[in-house]
């Protein structure tokens, strides 16, 4: 029985992972190229902002433009929600003593913890390959790769395996702490407003939040977790995009400055 949940818990995920990419991908596009332009590439085109980004990526590339990467988009979020709920609960059933025994606040962050960094070392090449893929555009000087497989096949050639794996620490970091920086968010959130609604409640012992209140919770403590960690983001994508020649040329170039 609980092998099954398991497993239904991983198909879930998948449909969900599916659906969100399918229905926001065109923002991920315009999102990863604002997270890589820094103003130095000259093959990226510039935008104002977003509904500029999306206008002009439609009317210059199409369709096509705005759905770059969605393959390994699609299937890097299937895999990765199936998976996280997989290890997930594997995780949760290896923390508990006995099915009766309910988990610590902490130890429900762990196992989140443990599943987000599997995922990351499972799903980093797709990762990598959405945002090669969605970076291209008519400026590129360079071949471009006519898809998925063609990227993978010249990165493995021209950059080797580990090029698949750049941006991974960042991903890691990002996993753990997304989930602990919305865990914590949440907990102070729920306790501040739980407090403030019994103060008016006639019997204290009765629940006070309704669907709207934990839709608040949820949706704020996501923001939270968004916002603080989206400086790594934006780092995981510039590690994913560079050359090794252009790394180590930007890090003799720090050394420099920090001569100076």
């Amino acid at each position: 029985m609980a092998g099954k949940w398991e497993w239904e818990n991983a198909t879930a995920g998948a449909v969900a992972g599916f659906t969100t990419v399918a229905i926001m991908h065109p923002l991920d596009v315009v999102r990863t190229r604002f997270q890589v332009n820094d103003g130095r590439i000259s093959n990226l085109p510039s935008y104002k902002n977003t509904p500029n980004a999306l206008f002009t990526i439609a009317r210059s590339e199409g369709l096509r433009g705005l759905y770059a990467g969605f393959y390994p988009a699609v299937l890097g979020s299937s895999i990765s929600w199936g998976l996280f709920f997989f290890f997930y609960s594997r995780a949760k059933e290896r923390y508990s003593r006995d099915e009766k025994d309910n988990l610590s606040p902490g130890l429900h962050l762990a196992a989140a913890g443990e599943a987000g960094a599997l995922v990351s070392l499972c799903t980093n090449p797709l990762w990598l390959l959405k945002t090669r893929l969605q970076l291209q555009n008519p400026l590129h000087q360079t071949r471009q790769y006519s898809g998925v497989y063609d990227a993978l096949r010249t990165i493995l050639k021209e950059e080797g395996w580990t090029a698949l794996y750049r941006g991974i620490w960042p991903s890691l970091f990002l996993q753990v702490s997304h989930g602990a920086i919305q865990f914590t968010a949440y907990e102070e959130l729920r306790k501040v407003l739980v407090e403030f609604k019994s103060e008016g409640a006639k019997s204290k012992g009765a629940e006070v939040l309704n669907s709207l209140d934990y839709t608040f919770l949820g949706a704020s403590s996501k923001v939270a977790a968004i916002l603080f960690t989206y400086p790594i983001q934006v780092i995981r994508s510039r590690l994913q995009v560079k050359g090794k020649g252009q790394i180590l040329t930007e890090f003799q170039d720090t050394q420099i400055a920090f001569t100076w």
